[in-house]
């Protein structure tokens, strides 16, 4: 259940909004600039999209035979690949 915002908080919003960057006290918050340990998709979701593709028959039959969920696993095969192959082109 999605709670309003009351009229102070969209106030408090508001000013901050309204604040320069420069304004803004940053710190007791430590920088990141190392973000290789964390995982993609556990506060943001990406966009799905429905694709339709063929897949051999015992691959599928694999999939399926460790229980539901195998598209959700077939994500995240391919995510974990697509990271691998985006790390070594930036390394």
């Amino acid at each position: 259940m999605k709670k309003e915002l009351t009229e102070n908080q969209l106030a408090e919003l508001e000013a901050l909004e309204a604040m320069p960057e420069e304004d803004v006290n940053f710190t007791d918050i430590p920088e990141i600039t190392d973000w290789s340990g964390f995982e993609v998709g556990k506060f943001y979701r990406p966009v799905k999209k429905s694709v339709s593709m063929r897949i051999d028959a015992d691959v599928v039959a694999w999939l399926k035979h460790k229980g539901k969920g195998y598209t959700t696993r077939v994500n995240a095969m391919l995510r974990t690949e697509m990271q691998r192959e985006r790390a070594k082109k930036a390394a």
